[in-house]
């Protein structure tokens, strides 16, 4: 039995395959619209697991496998064994014998290898504290579809140096794109932790203005991500000359656009003016999360399918 691919980390995959997904994901949506039955994955079954709670996550995953024909089975670690101290381990080798595809929503990226390592399928990461791939598969077919190709483009990431910052990074270096990084003092990115390779498609920034000067993207995310709410009221203190606010977006490109990985906090880490202004593509952005997953369980369970 061949060892089943995985997707923990953005880098897992090739520009080559991720243009294939990219494709896919047009394909599918488009029928999506179309109203137009595709079941390629009947009687095919996914297991979510989540350690941490999730609105679009748990949709997008639930909604994309009953719409290519398969079933979704949602897990919570506080009621399954799991919580009750059963090792990582065991659990992949038991679920991974009674379903065809496994994503996790977890915290320590440690917890999503050492399942894949013992799972007989493969298996998803839907959100660790490092990493955050699937969002950023969204983020690219989202530019992709208002703009055509990412390469060469540059990418302003405003804010926190969090697990989505960390996935931008690894995608600029698959992709070939820069990432501009401005973050408060103490929020730095770990080169080491972000899994880079080097610094070709990496610049910081100590001034968020510098960063998003000429961008063809602005993005960011909430300033206290799940399970660092007991620094919230340091990280306000901290994060509030990082707000994306309309006189950032003036010195971005004229066509730049704006992304947030959602739910926002307006006022805080993003103006109202900019979240829901015309160069927010948060909407679309929030939906490809549907059909960029859609493609990416296809391509795991079925490989290259190109009708």
């Amino acid at each position: 039995m061949s060892a089943p691919k995985h997707f923990l980390q953005f880098r897992d995959f090739s520009g080559e395959e991720l243009a294939h997904l990219f494709e896919r994901t047009r394909w599918i949506k488009e029928r999506f619209k179309r109203y137009e039955r595709y079941w390629p994955l009947a009687d095919r079954t996914l297991v979510m697991i989540f350690e941490k709670a999730s609105t679009r996550t748990r949709l997008s995953f639930e909604a994309g496998m009953q719409q290519l024909g398969g079933f979704a089975i949602y897990l919570n670690t506080r009621d399954s064994q799991l919580g009750r101290g059963e090792p990582v381990e065991d659990a992949a080798e038991v679920i991974s014998r009674m379903c065809d595809i496994v994503m996790i929503r977890t915290f320590e990226q440690d917890i999503i290898e050492r399942f894949a390592r013992h799972s007989r399928v493969p298996v998803i990461n839907g959100l660790t504290n490092e990493f955050h791939p699937c969002q950023i598969l969204a983020d690219i077919h989202t530019f992709i579809e208002h703009r055509g190709a990412i390469q060469g483009k540059t990418v302003a990431w405003i804010g926190d140096a969090n697990n989505v910052c960390n996935t931008w990074l690894q995608a600029a270096e698959v992709l070939d794109f820069t990432v501009r990084v401005s973050t408060p003092p103490g929020y730095a990115v770990a080169p080491a932790l972000a899994g880079l390779s080097g610094m070709d498609h990496y610049r910081e920034f100590a001034d968020p203005m510098d960063a998003a000067r000429g961008a063809d993207l602005v993005t960011t995310d909430v300033w206290t991500s799940m399970g660092f709410e007991a620094e919230d009221a340091a990280r306000k203190q901290a994060f509030q000359d990082w707000q994306v606010d309309a006189d950032m977006m003036r010195v971005a490109k004229p066509d730049a656009l704006f992304m947030h990985c959602l739910p926002a906090h307006r006022g805080e880490e993003v103006a109202a003016t900019v979240i829901d202004g015309s160069q927010s593509v948060v909407w679309d952005e929030a939906e490809n999360r549907l059909h960029t997953q859609k493609a990416l369980i296809e391509y795991l369970l079925l490989g290259r399918v190109t009708r």
